[in-house]
């Protein structure tokens, strides 16, 4: 089940727009204070850009929205940001649009295609990808059948998240819920009824979409 859209990875662009340099970053966040902390970075980075526009959306439910303008004319830019995100269904993301004026004037309507298309292509350059809950079984299995696993795993249904090897092998397999008795039937087939589940969770994971 997808619980919400962000992005796979921070990423940078840069466009001209009328002789203005926009340069948009985009960041993965999960807190208002990480949020901060890439908008004063990035700030500080670009002490000398005529404007630093910040906005973040955090919450599975959009909870926290925060934009400024920083001297843009209200409303044109930090604004229009936070709802194209909302719009498009993404959170848990800082955007900062760097701006180093060009000379030419946009207008409002302008300002706010620069200042939003700037933001889509960093959220392209970055990856939009959904969050989803999948189902993850601890196994532990003999040595013997390790590399069977491995080979069933390449093809599609879960994947290993990780491997213990101990006096037998423990695995963490990840996927989703509706091939977890698929997954348990493998192991329980594969290993002739002698692996075992030790614990089964749920776990957020980002895929790409």
């Amino acid at each position: 089940m997808i619980k919400y859209k962000t992005v796979m990875k921070a990423a940078e662009i840069e466009q001209i727009i009328e002789r203005s340099r926009f340069i948009g970053y985009v960041k993965p966040v999960e807190s208002r204070e990480e949020a901060e902390e890439f908008i004063t970075e990035i700030r500080a980075k670009h002490k000398e850009a005529t404007h630093n526009v910040p906005a973040f959306v955090i919450g599975d439910k959009f909870q926290l929205q925060w934009a400024s303008d920083d001297g843009e004319p209200q409303g044109t830019s930090g604004a229009p940001i936070v709802q194209m995100l909302v719009k498009e269904g993404i959170t848990n993301i800082a955007i900062v649009i760097t701006r180093y004026f060009g000379g030419i004037k946009l207008g409002t309507g302008g300002l706010v295609r620069a200042y939003t298309g700037t933001a889509k292509l960093a959220l392209e350059a970055a990856g939009v990808c959904a969050v989803k809950e999948l189902d993850v079984l601890t196994v532990k299995l003999d040595y013997s059948f390790h590399g069977k696993l491995q080979n069933l795993a390449s093809k599609g249904n879960f994947y290993i998240a990780s491997t213990t090897f101990e006096d037998k092998v423990t695995l963490e397999l990840v996927m989703e819920p509706e091939h977890t008795q698929e997954v348990r039937t493998l192991i329980s087939n594969l290993t002739g009824g002698s692996g075992t589940i030790v614990s089964e969770g749920k776990k957020l994971a980002k895929v790409l979409i």
